[in-house]
């Protein structure tokens, strides 16, 4: 992640319309029904969704390959309807000496059986998975093994319920011609991908072109890829309506600001959800994270006045829509050798998981078709430990001044 800018940054307005209506608000009873996060995939060193990301994953390296194959497996054998592709390209970094290094951004889609891919409007949440090739041997755990592994839970946790869904509206003969036609049912077109970005990281230091190595590619790949000629959506690009980015999560009482005007109405719904998720006692972190993350700046000098370099920069400036989930300050472990998994404040990690789940979950509008699990998840029956380092505290917007 990189350099903090005041709005002077040449930002494009959005092309496409802002999705506004694209949400259903979620019961009490649907949140507590929401699959609990767990040691079995979290913990630092036997989690089946965490662990195998916690090693180091420069661009080109064994590491980014094993990281590569996690991915692949856990679509393949948890979550068979997903669809996965990769997205592959080549660039020298100051660093090379001139050789051609491979990045390879993953992603997997979930969108409704009838629908013509050209027709599909996504939330699209977003990680990178690389790591910082200096320190020699860094981790990355905040930056970003955590935000990946929070986004296969969530996409775990919404899976049947989005099954049973389509179903439901199949039989009830409201899911569309396939045209694009929802026949007055909006979400009937209405679907989500998981991306992983690769080469976030500058190999020497940032600048515009050693960094965002794998963000670039796509952004502009997408943008040239057309869907087919009676399609709703021109290009893979405008299939896009919400680009959510997590990046520097995991260390405790983070505080995560507003930063566009265009999407605050979607932050302002995440932070809805945090609310409720902490009167509902479902969230670990009260003990370690007391305050809210999510908040409103104090004045309106403040709201949206800055902006962070980071993977969404390639998608907004061609219009995309974006939501970046990333603290400010940074986590006091940015760039050290102490981003790694003992450093982590669990209870926060396993908070955030929970959190994405349930944005995503009233995102897809899945009131209704969450069914209980054994046992029904409560996050206040495990008391959370204040045993790990986490953020810096407070609710100042002074920033280090690059990621």
């Amino acid at each position: 992640m990189a350099p903090l800018f005041h709005l002077l940054f040449p930002i494009l307005l959005p092309l496409f319309p802002t999705l506004t209506t694209a949400w259903t608000d979620l019961s009490d009873e649907t949140l507590a029904r929401l699959p609990n996060p767990s040691d079995t995939d979290f913990d630092i060193t036997t989690g089946a969704l965490l662990s195998p990301i916690l090693i180091p994953r420069v661009p080109g390296t064994e590491g980014s390959l094993k990281v590569l194959n996690h991915f692949q497996n856990f679509f393949a054998t948890k979550l068979p309807y997903w669809k996965t592709s990769t997205q592959n390209s080549t660039a020298t970094t100051p660093t090379s000496n001139g050789a051609e290094i491979p990045f390879v951004n993953f992603y997997a889609t979930r969108d409704p059986p009838w629908a013509g891919e050209g027709n599909v409007g996504r939330l699209v949440l977003v990680a990178h998975y690389d790591s910082k090739s200096t320190p020699e041997g860094f981790i990355g755990a905040t930056d970003s093994a955590v935000p990946c592994a929070v986004l296969m839970h969530a996409a775990q946790a919404v899976d049947e319920a989005l099954t049973r869904k389509w179903e439901n509206m199949r039989v009830k003969g409201l899911a569309g011609d396939g045209l694009g036609d929802g026949d007055g049912h909006e979400d009937a077109y209405r679907g989500v991908m998981i991306l992983f970005l690769d080469g976030e990281e500058a190999f020497h230091s940032w600048t515009n072109e050693d960094s965002l190595y794998g963000a670039r590619s796509l952004a502009n790949t997408w943008e040239s890829t057309p869907h087919t000629a009676l399609s709703q959506r021109k290009n893979h690009l405008s299939s896009i309506d919400l680009f959510l980015l997590l990046d520097l999560l995991g260390s405790k009482s983070p505080t995560i600001p507003s930063y566009f005007p265009t999407t605050h109405w979607a932050y302002t719904h995440m932070a809805t959800l945090e609310s409720r998720l902490r009167q509902l006692n479902h969230f670990l972190s009260h003990k370690t994270s007391p305050n809210p993350w999510f908040f409103e700046p104090a004045t309106k000098e403040e709201k949206h006045s800055m902006m962070i370099q980071d993977d969404h920069i390639p998608f907004l400036a061609r219009g995309v829509e974006v939501l970046h989930v990333i603290p400010a300050p940074f986590p006091r472990v940015w760039h050290v050798m102490e981003d790694d998994g003992e450093h982590l404040d669990m209870p926060t990690v396993k908070d955030w998981a929970r959190l994405t789940a349930a944005f995503l979950a009233g995102w897809l509008g899945l009131e209704g078709f969450v069914e209980a699990s054994l046992p029904v998840a409560n996050g206040g029956a495990e008391e959370a430990e204040d045993v790990t380092s986490g953020a810096v505290r407070g609710r100042g917007l002074r920033l280090k001044t690059e990621l």
